[in-house]
């Protein structure tokens, strides 16, 4: 799968400015991270990466309108303008913003996380990707990685990005699906 996304990279177009936005959504636990992980080693310094976590604010305001006007504005916008990226990285030990993050304009942006793909960055967005993953596994891996004393916020979360992606229809408007059950 990794050499059918280089090849749609590489056949798209610039959406977004000189930039090409590739776009890792799917539940929780689905790889998305592991993929973007691929890509940027396929891809070296043409690209950079940023994590939708890093774009949230806590958990209670990841999925709703605030990370959408700040893709829009931190993000989109500026690149489109040929200008550099400049957003405050969420901190999730402090439950606080930290650090601002800067980043000239890459060739290509990776955007990997939840809500990723969704309707404002599918106007700028070169590809679009999804991975798909059943709840529980996707939940065990997440689990696996970030520690059990998390579940009850998982299965809350779970339930609010899937609200999200039938809402926003995600899944249904991307345009390379893979299978992250064997990821």
């Amino acid at each position: 799968m990794l050499n059918k996304i280089l090849s749609a990279i590489e056949a798209s177009t610039d959406k977004c400015g000189a930039t090409k936005i590739i776009a890792i959504d799917g539940p929780a636990g689905s790889g998305k991270t592991t993929l973007s992980l691929q890509l940027e080693g396929s891809l070296g310094t043409r690209s950079a990466t940023i994590h939708m976590d890093a774009l949230y604010n806590g958990w209670d305001d990841a999925l709703t309108p605030t990370l959408t006007r700040t893709l829009q504005n931190q993000i989109f916008t500026p690149l489109s303008l040929h200008k550099k990226i400049e957003y405050r990285a969420f901190d999730w030990f402090t439950h606080q913003p930290g650090p601002v993050i800067a980043i000239e304009p890459p060739e290509i942006l990776i955007l990997e996380g939840v809500g990723s793909a969704q309707a404002v960055t599918r106007r700028y967005a070169s590809v679009l990707v999804w991975i798909d993953v059943q709840p529980e596994i996707g939940l065990k891996r997440v689990l696996q990685r970030d520690g059990v004393e998390i579940e009850n916020q998982m299965r809350i979360w779970q339930s609010q990005e899937a609200n999200f992606f039938a809402k926003d229809q995600t899944r249904e408007r991307v345009h390379l699906r893979m299978d992250g059950n064997t990821y």
